[in-house]
């Protein structure tokens, strides 16, 4: 089975295992909120995100409230998220850009995203992705992890860069988004980091690792 067809053949899985693909920071459909949650989502969890940000956007209800925020403020909110001093200090100065520069619009274009503090491809993709529907790889722990299991990308690549190149090549535009979705859920029910349920997995006869690690030894 080639890359291209082993891709295909996950998209379609992962489609009839997770009909709905669902992102797992809640938006509420409000651009900029994405923006400052996929910031205070770096090495913290969505669902500790979702906690913190019903808090902050409850006390700084828009950007431009946000932007005007004292940083000890915003910093003792979002203290669980970790790295807080940083990250208080890029949603403060991304909300800060997004008023003066852009009016409170977020922009689409991927050059221009990634001009806002704090805002690499993986956010820049997510926001491309949920707000646009432009598409994207948003290349995180669980993607580049099950990627490299699968064998869609080298063997236990770590790269977000190149797992992005990897599977922009292999997934359609158009599906690209919701596959990165239905990989997270993928990641935290069955394809863990430490003890993924191989046995037990409804992509198992496509995985590069599981052959090299259980097939083969039956």
């Amino acid at each position: 089975m080639t890359k291209k067809q082993r891709a295909k053949e996950a998209v379609w899985r992962l489609e009839t295992l997770y009909p709905q693909a669902l992102c797992a920071l809640e938006w509420q459909e409000e651009p900029w909120r994405l923006l400052v949650m996929g910031r205070l989502s770096a090495q913290c969890t969505d669902a500790r995100v979702n906690i913190v940000c019903k808090e902050l956007f409850t006390v700084y209800s828009t950007p431009k409230a946000l932007a005007e925020a004292p940083l000890p403020d915003i910093e003792k909110i979002i203290r669980p998220c970790g790295l807080f001093r940083t990250k208080a200090e890029s949603i403060k100065s991304a909300c800060k850009k997004l008023v003066e520069e852009f009016d409170s619009v977020l922009p689409s274009d991927m050059d221009v995203l990634l001009t806002f503090p704090g805002v690499g491809r993986k956010i820049a993709n997510l926001l491309r992705g949920d707000v646009f529907h432009l598409g994207g790889i948003v290349a995180d722990t669980h993607c580049i992890r099950i990627s490299a299991r699968l064998g869609l990308t080298a063997k236990e690549e770590t790269s977000p860069v190149k797992t992005e190149k990897a599977l922009v090549s292999l997934i359609p535009l158009e599906k690209q988004s919701d596959f990165c979705h239905r990989i997270v859920m993928f990641g935290r029910d069955i394809c863990t980091a430490r003890s993924p349920k191989c046995e037990n997995c409804p992509l198992a006869d496509i995985c590069a690792q599981y052959t090299r690690n259980f097939k083969n030894k039956k």
